[in-house]
């Protein structure tokens, strides 16, 4: 089934009484850098924004929620759990955590070589923010020290 993801959105807000949700349009480039060695000699850090949390960590708020969950690479999927402001979309990460948070195929990736090694913690955001200056202000550098201190080459983004 095909959703448009944004005029549902749109919709969303409307009902909720909110103003027309304002999609954020970026003034420069994105500050990527090509790879300057091989994947396989790369280490590689992953950030979710489903929402996905460790049983016993605590769940996401439904508002402007900016904190991120580190999760352990060695974390069992029956372990993880799902937290989002848009619940309707759990519906099958929670069936198979790993169509949205690939915790299983990045350890297959680190064992089969093909990239050199999975960052010890993995990390997750509930994406559903309201606040554009909220992301860029706390979220953006929250994810950018946590790649930083694990001293990741390249990181896994995978938006809900």
């Amino acid at each position: 089934m095909h959703v448009d993801y944004m005029k549902a959105i749109t919709e969303r807000y409307s009902r909720l009484g909110y103003p027309p949700y304002d999609w954020y349009h970026a003034d420069t480039p994105p500050p990527w850098q090509p790879l300057d060695r091989k994947l396989s000699d790369c280490k590689i850090g992953m950030m979710s924004t489903s929402g996905a949390y460790v049983a016993g960590q605590v769940a996401y708020f439904y508002k402007d929620d900016t904190s991120t969950r580190r999760i352990p690479k060695r974390t069992p999927t029956e372990d993880l759990r799902f937290s989002h402001i848009t619940e309707n979309y759990l519906v099958d990460p929670r069936r198979d955590p790993n169509c949205i948070f690939p915790i299983e195929a990045l350890r297959r990736l680190e064992d089969e070589g093909t990239v050199g090694e999975v960052a010890d913690e993995l990390f997750s955001c509930m994406g559903g923010i309201y606040s554009k200056r909220r992301v860029a202000e706390e979220l953006a550098p929250a994810v950018h020290e946590n790649f930083k201190a694990q001293n990741v080459d390249a990181a896994l983004l995978v938006a809900m």
